[in-house]
């Protein structure tokens, strides 16, 4: 008697990892090239973007005659600060500095006080024209700022705040691009936080205060550096500010520079070292604090 043998199942199986281990390789090999491409490509964008302004900084340190004939090189063959001597001992560089220092830090503190109460207002206070006045602050983010120019020249001749520090200020205390922020991100905060610390027989000003503005720390942080930037870098609204040369502020004074108010040759050097130093407050404030930028109320409750 013959015995015959039937393959079993799993003698006919073919190995999961014969089938699977080739793609598998491929997939291996072709993700270092796709990274390698993916930097390759960042590296080129941030280069097309940091590229003017590391001719910015080597013009400063060039002589006028080098900076005229040669602009786009990054090494200059004579290394020299006259530059810098220029802008800060024979111009009035300083005293536009200082102008510049002392609105961006007023409309700085003035835009977070403002910008987070007006926030917290509209976000979790209930009054009569509530809508309406967030519609007119949504209104006046869709206009363009050029077209508030004369009317906020008039405004301001109007009130006497023309040719003053005051005029250079009031008008920037406060923004609708940053209340609209602090309303949403208050909007983001669980109500139950408010509640238990009513219950508690917390005002309405000291949930505002101790209670929902601590949590909005990141938000606080984008508005501060949005209008320390905002203000530090405006320009627009201090043309139809002021006309005195002695409440000019650095965009002002370097846009002066920008116009010829140098004297004889290009001075491209002066201009630029200007610059330069006109851009370092800001870009320290972003290496500071671009990671705190973040949007989180998670675990503010526990459920």
């Amino acid at each position: 008697m013959t015995t015959t043998t039937t393959p079993t199942a799993a003698s006919t199986v073919t190995d999961p990892t014969a089938v699977y281990s080739a793609p598998a390789g491929r997939r291996r090999s072709r993700t270092p090239i796709g990274r390698v491409l993916l930097y390759v490509a960042l590296v080129a964008l941030a280069v097309v973007y940091i590229y003017p302004f590391l001719i910015n900084i080597a013009t400063s340190f060039k002589t006028d005659a080098e900076a005229t004939a040669d602009p786009l090189s990054l090494i200059p063959q004579t290394w020299t600060a006259q530059a810098y001597e220029t802008v800060f001992f024979n111009s009035a560089f300083p005293r536009w500095f200082a102008n510049s220092a002392l609105v961006t830090v007023v409309v700085t503190i003035g835009r977070v006080l403002f910008d987070s109460a007006a926030g917290y207002a509209l976000a979790r206070l209930t009054f009569p024209g509530r809508g309406v006045l967030f519609a007119g602050i949504i209104g006046v983010m869709a206009v363009p700022g050029v077209v508030l120019l004369i009317p906020k020249f008039l405004v301001l001749n109007q009130l006497g705040m023309y040719d003053g520090y005051s005029g250079l200020i009031i008008p920037l205390v406060a923004d609708a691009a940053g209340v609209f922020i602090m309303k949403n991100f208050f909007e983001s905060i669980p109500v139950a936080v408010e509640e238990a610390a009513r219950i508690d027989g917390a005002s309405t000003l000291r949930l505002f205060w101790s209670v929902v503005l601590p949590m909005a720390r990141p938000a606080l942080v984008t508005i501060f550096i949005l209008s320390f930037q905002g203000s530090w870098n405006e320009l627009s609204h201090f043309i139809v500010a002021s006309q005195n040369p002695d409440l000019f502020t650095l965009t002002k004074g370097v846009a002066s520079l920008a116009s010829g108010q140098l004297g004889a040759g290009t001075q491209y050097p002066v201009r630029l070292a200007a610059a330069v130093v006109m851009t370092v407050p800001v870009a320290v404030l972003f290496v500071i604090f671009q990671r705190r930028i973040t949007n989180s109320a998670a675990g503010a409750v526990k459920e």
